[in-house]
């Protein structure tokens, strides 16, 4: 199975530290034809550097507003690491391959 990270720039600039969304597409397998979306690539403050936030669903307790994970690991701690690695990645080369056109 292949899965491809397709970068959705933030052309509104709403808010103005999310520079853009994106989609992990899955390409064989029994998930071909599907796509994983609600990820977000965000400017850190005082950084120079980017974070993602994860797809995520909101829901009330109490009155209080919180938040959980859909996609989380199984078992390796660092499978989340390497998604978040994959989507800075794909954002940089977007965004290189724009500044730079060929």
């Amino acid at each position: 199975m292949e899965t491809i990270v397709k970068i959705l720039m933030n052309e509104e600039k709403t808010p103005p530290q999310k520079l853009a969304d994106a989609e992990l597409h899955f390409r064989g397998g029994d998930l071909d034809g599907l796509k994983l979306i609600g990820f977000a690539i965000w400017r850190r403050q005082g950084r120079n550097c980017c974070d993602v936030t994860f797809p995520s669903r909101e829901f009330t307790v109490n009155g209080r507003r919180r938040r959980y994970a859909l996609l989380r690991s199984v078992g390796e701690s660092i499978a989340q690491d390497r998604v978040r690695d994959r989507v800075l990645q794909a954002y940089a080369d977007y965004s290189a391959t724009v500044a730079s056109p060929l």
